[in-house]
């Protein structure tokens, strides 16, 4: 019985041993063959947004975003929004992130100041529970909204939601203080938004419109290279074009003049 218990325990352990974990990776075979093969379901779906459907390789960076920080796929594709053509997150899901992943408790949020004054603000505060040290984040006050321009943008929120802009802000910030790898480097939709005057496609997405953003060169001046268009000469030459028109009936003229001696012999010969 032991025998034949050990030849069976030998022949399961290479099984037991090809059906390892295998995550989601961009540097192995085996992880990157998971990846395309789990985008492929995604990609397949109605219910993930409209930047994923159909297309696997953003499928496939959003698995591997997921993967990285630990969070649902479907999650982190409903709150990866692209503003300018590049990925930003939405504020709630940096704030549920850190409330999730573990180390932190979850966020706080203390307001001082007077409300309706440009000294209203708020911070945001969590303890890490590996030493028990609370951790503050910076203040975020109407009056840094304002100086910073986010208060005066056209659409913005900080006029009509300020305490949830607050809040916000506040959030984000001490997520890329305190745990900069939960949000990867990436500011928030709304952050951007108040930099740029982002506007919403209808499918999750916000655009923004280039032009906008660069100065207006003057009517004389070429915008590519700078330089000082002469608009004069371009007038010019349509009074050339009819001096040059005017030599053709001279010439008819000249032609015509042979044509009176004829007139004269034939008096003369009468």
């Amino acid at each position: 019985m032991s025998q034949a218990q050990t030849l069976q325990q030998l022949q399961q352990t290479p099984a037991a041993a090809q059906q390892s974990a295998v995550a989601v990776s961009m540097t192995n075979l085996q992880g990157f063959e998971l990846a395309q093969r789990a985008a492929k379901l995604l990609a397949a779906s109605t219910l993930v947004p409209k930047e994923y459907q159909g297309n696997m390789p953003n499928c496939v960076i959003a698995l591997n975003m997921s993967q990285r920080i630990g969070a649902d796929p479907l999650m982190v594709m409903q709150n990866l929004v692209i503003v300018h053509g590049r990925p930003t997150w939405s504020s709630q899901f940096l704030i549920a992130t850190v409330n999730t992943c573990g180390r932190f408790t979850a966020l706080r949020f203390e307001f001082f100041g007077e409300q309706g004054t440009d000294t209203w603000g708020c911070r945001a505060w969590a303890i890490e529970k590996a030493t028990g040290e609370k951790l503050v984040g910076a203040d975020i006050t109407i009056a840094i909204a304002k100086s910073e321009g986010w208060y005066s943008k056209n659409g913005s929120k900080w006029k009509t939601m300020p305490q949830q802009m607050l809040m916000y802000r506040a959030g984000s910030w001490w997520t890329r203080a305190f745990a900069p790898e939960l949000s990867m480097g990436l500011h928030t939709a709304e952050e951007v938004g108040d930099v740029y005057d982002a506007r919403s496609d209808g499918s999750g997405g916000y655009s923004v419109d280039l032009e906008s953003l660069q100065p207006q060169a003057p009517a004389n001046v070429n915008a590519e290279t700078g330089e000082i268009i002469d608009v004069e000469p371009e007038a010019s030459p349509q009074p050339q074009t009819e001096q040059q028109q005017d030599p053709a009936p001279a010439t008819g003229q000249q032609q015509a003049e042979p044509q009176q001696p004829n007139e004269t012999d034939e008096l003369d010969m009468g």
